[in-house]
C-alpha cells in the first residue's frame, strides 16, 4: 500500500522521530542520500504563491539526485479541464513522487487515492505537516529533545498551523497550549485528536483565550500571520480582533527561561510579532526556514523506501 504524507498523524511517533533524526544527518552531510538518482522526476504543484516551499522542495529534490518539475496550476489543466483523479493517473506513470501546495484537503486525499506514488501535502487549508517536521527538527537542535517540552501557540488558531502544531507536537511527546481570541479557536475535532495522542505519550493539550496563561513554562512560543492568503478584505477586523495577541518581549519574558521563538513566515512585524522578538537572539526563524530543506529531504527519502 502506497504511503502518503497528507497530515501530521500519517506518521507514527517513531516514524516522525526517525525522519527528524534523518533530517539532522542530512543537514550535516547534505548529499549523503540519492534516492532520486537517475535522475527521477518529482512533480511539485503550486495552487498558491510560495517562497520557502518552492525553494526548499526544488533544491531538496536536486540534492537527492532528482529533477523537480514545477507546475503552477495557472499553466496546467489540473482542477479546470482535468480532474484531480485523472491528473494523478497521468503523473504516477512518469514521476517518483507528487508534492502539492493547495487549498482543500479533499483535493490531496483524492490525489493520493488515485496515485501509486507518494503524495506530499506541501500546505493545505487544513494542515501544514512539512512545516512541523522542520519546526520539530529546529526544537530538537535547540534542546536536544522534544519529549517533555512545551510549545505555546499564540494568535489565529483556527488555521492549518495551529492544527499541525497540536497534532505533530503531541506526536513528538510535547505539551501544547494554544491561545486565541473567541472565534479563532482550533477545531474541536483537532483538539480531541491531539489530546488522544498526548494521553498516550505524556503531553498535555490546553486551549485558552489568555496568551499570558498559555506561555507559562513554555520552551517554545510560535505564531503565524493573522491575515493569510485570501483574507486581505478582513485585515482591519482581524487586527482589531487580535489586539493583545502579539508575541512581544513582554510575552516572551513570561515563558520558561531560554524559551525560543518560531514563525513559519512570512511575518508581519508589529502585528503577530514584534521586530524585537523576531529579529532578536531568541528567534530561530531563519534556522527553522532552512530546516524545511533538510526535513523535506528526509521525508522524501523515507517515503521512497516505503513504496
Amino acid at each position: 500500500m502506497t504511503r502518503h504524507f497528507l497530515k501530521d498523524d500519517d506518521l507514527t511517533p517513531l516514524e516522525q522521530e526517525a525522519i527528524i533524526e534523518r533530517a539532522i544527518k542530512l543537514k550535516a552531510d547534505r548529499f549523503a542520500e540519492r534516492p532520486f538518482a537517475g535522475p527521477q522526476t518529482v512533480a511539485v504543484i503550486f495552487d498558491k504563491t510560495s517562497t520557502r516551499t518552492r525553494v526548499s522542495f526544488a533544491v531538496g529534490i536536486a540534492d537527492l539526485g532528482g529533477v523537480p518539475l514545477i507546475l503552477d496550476t495557472g499553466v496546467s489543466q489540473l482542477g479546470k479541464k482535468e480532474s484531480v483523479a485523472d491528473t494523478a493517473k497521468v503523473l504516477e506513470r512518469q514521476v517518483a513522487q507528487i508534492v502539492w501546495r493547495t487549498f482543500a484537503q479533499s483535493g490531496l486525499e483524492e490525489m493520493a487515492a488515485n496515485s501509486s506514488v507518494p503524495v506530499i501535502n506541501a500546505l493545505s487549508d487544513s494542515w501544514h505537516p512539512c512545516q512541523l517536521l522542520a519546526d520539530l527538527m529546529t526544537i530538537r537542535e535547540q534542546f536536544g529533545k522534544t519529549k517533555g517540552l512545551k510549545l505555546a501557540y499564540v494568535g489565529d488558531a483556527a488555521n492549518n498551523m495551529a492544527n499541525s502544531y497540536l497534532v505533530a507536537c503531541a506526536l513528538a511527546g510535547m505539551s501544547v497550549s494554544v491561545a486565541a481570541p473567541e472565534g479563532y479557536l482550533p477545531d474541536e475535532s483537532v483538539v480531541s485528536r491531539a489530546r488522544e495522542i498526548a494521553a498516550m505519550l505524556g503531553g498535555v493539550i490546553e486551549v485558552t483565550t489568555d496568551p499570558t496563561e498559555a506561555v507559562v513554562d513554555a520552551n517554545v512560543i510560535a505564531t503565524d500571520t493573522w491575515i493569510s492568503m485570501g483574507m486581505e478584505e478582513e485585515a482591519e477586523r482581524r487586527k482589531a480582533d487580535f489586539a493583545g495577541f502579539s508575541v512581544d518581549q513582554k510575552l516572551m519574558n513570561l515563558a520558561s527561561p531560554g524559551a525560543v521563538f518560531l514563525h513559519c513566515l512570512p511575518a508581519y512585524r508589529g502585528f503577530e510579532v514584534s521586530a524585537e522578538v523576531i529579529d532578536g537572539p531568541r528567534s530561530l526563524v531563519w534556522q527553522e526556514a532552512e530546516n524545511r530543506l533538510h526535513a523535506q529531504k528526509a521525508l522524501m527519502a523515507w517515503l521512497a523506501e516505503q513504496n
